[in-house]
Parts: C-alpha cells; sequence; structure tokens
C-alpha cells in the first residue's frame, strides 16, 4: 500500500507543511500565518482536509516538524507563539504513524546532505573529502549551529549550542567591541554579534550609540553603500567567518561550512569585500587547514521544511 509522509517548519510568523510520496515527491505544500491559528492542531487539520480533497487519502506513516522553540523528549513550547505540541497526541489525534518533533535548527541541518548545488552559492572551492564531517551555521534572530557526521551509510545531524559559546575578538576593533558588549551585558558570547541583533549592536557601536536600527534596513543599506552601514556589515561578516573558521577546525570541515539563515543570503553581495574569507582562513599555521574547508551560502529558502521531510522519511523507512 501506498504510505506518505509528512514535514512542517514551525516558527512564530509562519508555519510551512508539505505531503510527500515515498519518493520524497512533494504533493502538496502549503503556508500558513501561524499567529492567525489558536493551536497547531487547527493549523494541521486544515492541511490534512486539503490533502482529502485533492486526492491524497493514503495512510501518513510518519511525520516530522520542526519547532522554533526547545524540545523536551517529544514535547515542545513555541517561542514566540502561544502553542504546545506532543508528538504523540499529534499522531494520536490525526491518524499519524509516528510523530516526532525537532529543534528547528536540526530540521535545517537535516536538509543539508540533499541540497543539489543550484541550492546554494559556493564562496570557497576548497579540497572537499566524500563523508567528511559538514558544519552548519544560521545567523538570523539567533546563531544556529550544528554539524553533520557520516555514520555508516548516512549522516547523522549532532545538534548543539555552538552559538553560545565565548565570542573571541581576532583584531582591536573587535576587542573594543567586546569591551563595550561586556560592560553593557556581562558575558558576550558568538551569538551576541553574529545574529540579526547581534548586527544591529554593530551598528549602534560603530555610530556612538546613536542610532539601533533593525537588521533588514542595516543591510538594505549597506547595499545602497551608506557608510555606516557598510561599516557595520564589514565587521559583522568578519566576525562570522573568524567564528565559521573556528568550528570548521574543530571539526576538520572537509565536507563543507554551509551559512544558512535569513542573514547570509541578503548580505552575499557583500562577502567577498567584507572579508569573510579573509577571517575565515585567518588561523595561523593552520591557514592552509581553513583554505582546504569548502564554504557554502545556502540560497534555497524552505530548508527547515525540507529537513523535516527527510526525517520523517528516514522514520518510515
Amino acid at each position: 500500500m501506498q504510505t506518505l509522509t509528512l514535514g512542517g517548519d514551525i516558527g512564530g510568523t509562519k508555519t510551512l507543511l508539505a505531503l510527500a510520496d515515498a519518493a520524497g515527491n512533494i504533493l502538496l505544500e502549503r503556508r500558513f500565518a501561524s499567529s492567525a491559528s489558536p493551536d497547531f492542531d487547527s493549523v494541521l487539520e486544515a492541511f490534512l482536509k486539503e490533502a482529502r480533497a485533492a486526492g491524497h487519502t493514503a495512510p501518513i506513516r510518519a511525520a516530522c516538524f520542526g519547532v522554533a522553540g526547545p524540545v523536551d523528549g517529544n514535547r515542545a513550547k513555541l517561542t514566540y507563539l502561544p502553542w504546545h505540541m506532543d508528538g504523540a497526541a499529534i499522531a494520536t489525534g490525526h491518524g499519524i504513524g509516528s510523530v516526532r518533533l525537532a529543534n528547528d535548527f536540526e530540521a535545517t541541518a537535516s536538509a543539508i546532505p540533499g541540497l543539489v548545488p543550484q541550492q546554494f552559492l559556493t564562496l570557497q572551492a576548497g579540497e572537499p573529502l566524500a563523508q567528511a564531517p559538514k558544519v552548519v551555521l544560521g545567523a538570523g534572530t539567533g546563531l544556529g549551529v550544528a554539524s553533520l557526521i557520516w555514520q555508516g551509510a548516512r549522516y547523522t545531524v549532532v545538534p548543539g549550542e555552538g552559538g553560545h559559546m565565548g565570542f573571541a575578538p581576532t583584531d582591536e576593533e573587535q576587542a573594543g567591541l567586546w569591551r563595550h558588549l561586556w560592560a553593557d551585558q556581562g558575558r558576550v558570547t558568538a551569538e551576541t554579534v553574529v545574529s540579526g541583533n547581534g548586527l544591529s549592536r554593530i551598528h549602534r557601536y560603530l555610530g556612538g550609540g546613536k542610532v539601533l536600527a533593525e537588521p533588514a534596513r542595516i543591510s538594505a543599506q549597506a547595499l545602497e553603500e551608506d557608510t555606516l552601514a557598510l561599516a557595520s556589515c564589514d565587521l559583522f561578516l568578519r566576525c562570522y567567518g573568524a567564528f565559521a573558521g573556528d568550528l570548521a577546525l574543530m571539526l576538520l570541515a572537509r565536507g563543507g561550512v554551509f551559512l544558512c539563515g535569513g542573514i547570509a543570503p541578503k548580505l552575499q553581495p557583500l562577502f567577498e569585500a567584507a572579508g569573510f574569507l579573509s577571517a575565515f582562513n585567518a588561523k595561523g599555521c593552520h591557514e592552509h587547514l581553513a583554505a582546504a574547508m569548502p564554504v557554502h551560502v545556502v540560497t534555497e529558502e524552505r530548508l527547515g521544511l525540507l529537513g523535516a521531510l527527510a526525517i520523517a522519511n528516514a522514520l518510515s523507512a
């Protein structure tokens, strides 16, 4: 009997759901405004009703939902929504064989092995090795970090909280930024600097504390060659590059370093001019190792959804 899999990317702004066949082909995909629904069950029921009306009535063997919030066992509370999700209850309530809840960045990382060249831009070709570790970073609202390790016949995602590692300045300008942030809030993490809020903090620091602009505005102004915005993005990308290079060295990520999240695609035209790769490769006597790591900017916007479908497909195998 034909069976289906279901994947979802569940966030505070939007909920993406997709139904796929056993070969991984997406049969139905929909986007919902998360805040328009009181809970996840009502969104899922509306999606499944539409799927049945379209003739997709085969059993759903497995589902995975990437959740923007902490996952405890198979339960989750979304960070920016009053939604509580329970995987077992969702499975029982909607007739799904098994349901797994995953942190949204674990789902994002799970999509990396299935990417094709059209879904990313290569900043540094490096010297890739088959089955070597991969590093995934996502600078957006926060800073997600995960790694992919080859086990048996496939990559396994190892989630982590690398974004909360301490920020390590690499020059006097970055040291000044660190001192400013430490005086204001204490411990300075990589996420304090390499994130959307981090870009705003840098902009305010370089602007003498007079301006606190939104990250999207800073990015747009930088592309229009605004002096302060360009300087802010330059410092941001050098910090981002140094941190990404440190992670790549830690794992010897000859499988590739993948930059995802909302910021990297928007700033992609500035990466080379801003010195991201120079900072990535500036590792002293290990510079040759850093230069061997492939570096890519992921341009696929549905990464979390595709990763959730990949996890669901593995569950149904």
